[in-house]
């Protein structure tokens, strides 16, 4: 077994000091989030808990719910912050085309009063819908993102969505997966991968389209969900009216950094931006 005419070999973890990159937050955009993700410092004999304040860099982050539950609009929020912070971002559409994706970027980028003129030389956007071959072949797919992120110099990338990858066929679903995961980790890319969720799976599961594949291969897997309040009861219960929706955040495991593993409330208002509410027990009480 030989890789580029090298025999495998096992490394000492002193043989990869140099090689370990630093971990620090990398702001989601979305407030309330970023709390949500920390790390532990030694002070003396005590050891303390310190807030990341962001998603932990370089990380591939799955993000997978039912429809309407604020997925895109995570991705969104996401890319715009990180071009008003001055860094290139990849936004790979495989739902829709690019030119109603730069309509609902310019609409998120209206509601967050953000400079449209600074962001939109800083967001590319690769449409999967137009291009066949980059949607159905991951390997040309992969390769043109190697080349993209190279050549833009991006920093993060966003896949919205994977599932749409490996529609019908599911059984490849991890190769595919697998793919994507390791270019992002060759480029040290902070990654979101959009998934979709069948509704016949456990609403706060961690599984999406393509089975517990997705989840078992990727940093960090952030669960949205969403509750129709169809009884008097459930709706005084949240102290809601009947008919409304209560959508939570669930943080499902992170291997990078610690996190918060409590379901939050999810708000999305009425401009379509998203924040991180209260832990769901809090509202409960």
């Amino acid at each position: 077994m030989k890789e580029s005419g090298k025999s495998p070999c096992a490394v000492s973890l002193s043989g990869l000091s140099d090689k370990v990159p630093k971990l620090f937050g990398i702001p989601s955009g979305v407030p309330g989030l970023d709390e949500l993700f920390f790390t532990f410092r030694v002070e003396g004999e005590e050891v303390k808990r310190v807030l990341l304040n962001g998603f932990p860099s370089a990380s591939v982050i799955h993000l997978t719910g039912v429809p309407d539950t604020g997925k895109s609009l995570i991705g969104e929020q996401f890319s715009i912050s990180q071009a008003l912070c001055g860094y290139n971002v990849l936004y790979v559409t495989v739902e829709i085309p690019a030119p109603f994706l730069a309509l609902s970027f310019k609409q998120r980028s209206q509601a967050l009063k953000a400079d449209w003129d600074k962001m939109k030389e800083r967001i590319f956007i690769v449409d999967a819908t137009r291009y066949p071959e980059l949607r159905d072949n991951v390997g040309d797919l992969c390769a043109f993102l190697s080349e993209t992120i190279e050549k833009e110099k991006i920093n993060s990338t966003v896949i919205d969505s994977i599932t749409g990858l490996y529609e019908g066929r599911e059984m490849l679903a991890r190769s595919i997966v697998r793919k994507l995961y390791e270019i992002m980790k060759k480029h040290y890319q902070t990654a979101i991968f959009i998934s979709q969720k069948r509704s016949s799976h456990e609403e706060i599961s961690s599984e999406a389209a393509g089975g517990y594949a997705v989840p078992h291969i990727v940093d960090c897997t952030i669960v949205l969900s969403k509750i129709v309040l169809n009884s008097k009861a459930l709706a005084t219960m949240y102290n809601k009216k009947p008919g409304e929706v209560v959508r939570t955040l669930r943080i499902d495991g992170c291997r990078m950094c610690g996190h918060d593993s409590n379901v939050h409330l999810l708000e999305i208002d009425e401009k379509g931006l998203v924040r991180v509410g209260k832990p769901l027990y809090e509202v409960l009480k």
